[in-house]
């Protein structure tokens, strides 16, 4: 049978409201605070720590809200921001939203109704209806991957990321190209990223481009890079994930050609595994773990009621893979 505040109370002599107080950091004097103690290392006396957290003016709970769990990217900032936490006595409360808006509005309101002390949002769009919720339930949200005007957020730099690649592929020689990239509700990388590729490319005389929008996902890349495949030939593929890439790697492979002997390929994210498929993917890997590490120590600092910038960018590393050839005459 599990020992209760009030065993604690009545083995110590004292009200359960004193217990009650000393569990949450109230005054209590040093006497009573040694008698208590007592009695609990004595018990093994283990406290609910979220109803404990919930009468108390700070639960050190955090709320981390993400879109999915089964990508490399938000699982490496998800770990991030769990470490550093717990580094600083806090916990993490992670909800999937399986990429449903629907439920990242759901989850700000219930979040909120735990009291916890901030919210982590990591988002891949936000709607007017995600700032009215946001404004409304008066706890500091902290939102990662998109940029919100008067809110907190971190951003990785999607636009000199993108820059970088098409400057890197235009310097190979390739002049038809194809960017398979997803649908510009998502701030972050449907448009900023995209934009830094177009302007890379174009600014080294790159005319021949032509894009194309698909999911978050493989096989819907690979679909779309089929469909692709039959009306326009590049020499050169970007995509704006490493999944996507995959998705048109599989496509390249499934019709007999090679990478980067037919199509050169590249993507973004700097999975693990696109360094062990061959060729290795020409990539970009932004500074994940920065990111997580940089999130927690915003929102402990919103939570104090400490001032932090508006915006806040992470950078990134480019990748040279294998998967890029130069076709300079």
């Amino acid at each position: 049978m599990n020992t209760t505040i009030k065993d604690i109370a009545q083995l110590a002599g004292v009200a359960k409201s004193t217990v009650s107080r000393y569990l949450n950091g109230g005054n209590v004097s040093e006497k009573t605070k040694a008698k208590i103690r007592k009695v609990i290392e004595e018990t093994n006396y283990e406290p609910n720590s979220f109803a404990q957290s919930l009468k108390a003016k700070k639960t050190n709970f955090i709320g981390v809200i993400a879109p999915t769990l089964d990508s490399y990217v938000t699982s490496t900032v998800l770990m991030a921001i769990d470490e550093e936490l717990r580094k600083r006595d806090y916990t993490t409360l992670i909800i999937s939203t399986s990429k449903h808006v629907d439920r990242e509005i759901e989850s700000l309101i219930s979040l909120s109704r735990q009291k916890v002390d901030g919210i982590i949002l990591i988002a891949t769009g936000v709607t007017e209806k995600h700032i009215e919720t946001i404004n409304s339930i008066q706890i500091p949200v902290l939102i990662v991957a998109q940029e919100v005007v008067h809110c907190s957020c971190i951003i990785n730099d999607d636009y000199h990321a993108g820059f970088k690649m098409g400057q890197y592929v235009s310097e190979k020689g390739h002049s038809a190209v194809a960017y398979l990239g997803v649908t510009e509700s998502d701030i972050a990388v449907g448009q900023r990223r995209k934009q830094g590729i177009m302007d890379g490319l174009k600014e080294a005389g790159v005319s021949d481009l032509k894009t194309y929008i698909s999911q978050f996902d493989l096989h819907d890349a690979a679909r779309i890079t089929q469909e692709m495949l039959e009306s326009f030939t590049p020499t050169a593929i970007i995509c704006a994930t490493d999944t996507i890439a995959f998705g048109a790697m599989k496509t390249i492979s499934k019709l007999g050609k090679t990478v980067p002997g037919d199509f050169s390929l590249a993507g973004f994210g700097g999975y693990n595994i696109s360094e062990v498929i061959h060729p290795s993917l020409t990539t970009i890997r932004f500074n994940n773990e920065e990111t997580g590490v940089m999130a927690a120590e915003t929102i402990i600092k919103l939570t104090n009621g400490e001032d932090v910038p508006e915006l806040q960018v992470s950078g990134f590393v480019f990748v040279e893979g294998e998967s890029v050839k130069s076709v300079k005459s």
